[in-house]
């Protein structure tokens, strides 16, 4: 069986042609954010799964919670058409739990024309807006794109950062220094 990132690419490739034909590139990236933490529960997963249940019931009920998510107009509440033809395909082909795969992939081909890039920043403490706003420019300067900073703690780094940009891993952490030395020590 294909691994959901092999099925999840056309989906999200066909989905962002039209959003992209029809200026929605927002609406719908707010939409396939909320169908991803949707789906990542996995109790909403195995409810669809459910063999007594209709597309039809499934539908409904997907754009109940869509509509609860997002609020009513929203691309997979039954707010666009395209929204519940999508919705209607991944259900007639029981492809609907690939959805945070979809998502993902819709991300990435809409930061690409965007000219972005979301970057995590794991420290050790947290860090000031200042020092958020210098690795930022750092990293737009490096990238040559836009860059969107989201931030994590993890205290076993010790001190110092790891980032990671798209492909791009830098490990400027204390704990990753010490264990390069480790290594270093025991050649």
């Amino acid at each position: 069986m294909a691994d959901n990132n092999t099925v999840a690419r056309p989906y999200a490739q066909a989905a962002f042609e039209v959003a992209q034909e029809s200026d929605s590139l927002a609406e719908l990236s707010e939409s396939f954010a909320a169908a991803k933490a949707l789906m990542e529960d996995g109790q909403i997963a195995e409810f669809l799964g459910a063999p007594a249940m209709t597309d039809e019931e499934r539908l409904t009920f997907l754009q109940g919670l869509f509509s609860q998510a997002v609020g009513e107009g929203s691309v997979f509440a039954g707010g666009s058409q395209h929204g519940t033809n999508f919705i209607k395909l991944l259900l007639e082909n029981g492809r609907v739990v690939v959805l945070p795969e979809i998502a993902d992939h819709f991300e990435a081909l809409k930061a690409k024309v965007e000219n972005t890039v979301d970057a995590v920043i794991t420290s050790a403490a947290p860090l000031s807006k200042e020092q958020q706003q210098a690795m930022a420019a750092s990293l737009k300067e490096k990238l040559g794109r836009e860059i969107n900073v989201t931030t994590e703690i993890d205290e076993s780094l010790i001190g110092g950062a790891v980032i990671r940009a798209g492909d791009v891993v830098i490990d400027g952490s204390l704990r990753a220094r010490l264990e390069g030395l480790a290594n270093a020590l025991t050649k």
